[in-house]
């Protein structure tokens, strides 16, 4: 019998994640491994054991480029996010949390500024923000916005990293 891990072949191993970071800017220098553990730790707090997510960072023509397209909204944003999963994740036969998450160095720059922190900060909050709408988080009503925000910057945390420097009932997205 073949054995993966100890385990018998029949059985898939508990835990994968499968991250896989494509960096198509020039804008901010990012460590692919560094971000690779930013997705790993915030699902490890959401609880999540198995998901294949991938990172797509982006300058500001291209995200809107992708936002025209697949959301019919002209110019630039942050993050899009899309999930890849079969059917509702955590439904029956939907077990693997995956998606892409499209991000905007440039905007993370430029809002870095703007809220007094790094670009590199923004990014990791842009992704975490990316995470919760994989795992069925919304923003649209101030409601589900609060609730969102105050996962954050409980993901953040547990990531190590500090909470993002908005209010607490922020208006804009994210």
């Amino acid at each position: 019998m073949s054995r993966l891990r100890g385990r018998p072949a029949s059985q898939p191993p508990r835990s994968t994640i499968v991250v896989d970071v494509s960096d198509r800017q020039s804008v901010l220098q990012t460590s692919a491994r560094g971000l690779e553990r930013l997705v790993r730790r915030a699902l490890a707090a959401e609880g999540i054991e198995r998901a294949e997510i991938g990172i797509v960072l982006v300058d500001d023509r291209r995200i809107a480029a992708v936002h025209r397209r697949w959301m019919g909204v002209p110019g630039p944003t942050d993050v899009i996010t899309f999930d890849l999963s079969a059917g509702a994740f955590g439904a029956a036969g939907a077990d693997v949390l995956a998606g892409d998450i499209v991000v905007s160095t440039e905007t993370a720059r430029r809002s870095a500024r703007a809220v007094g922190w790094t670009p590199r900060q923004e990014l990791a909050y842009y992704i975490v923000h990316g995470i919760l709408h994989l795992r069925g988080y919304d923003d649209q009503t101030p409601a589900d916005r609060r609730a969102m925000r105050r996962r954050e910057r409980s993901l953040m945390r547990a990531c190590g990293l500090p909470a993002p420097p908005r209010p607490r009932a922020a208006g804009t997205h994210p």
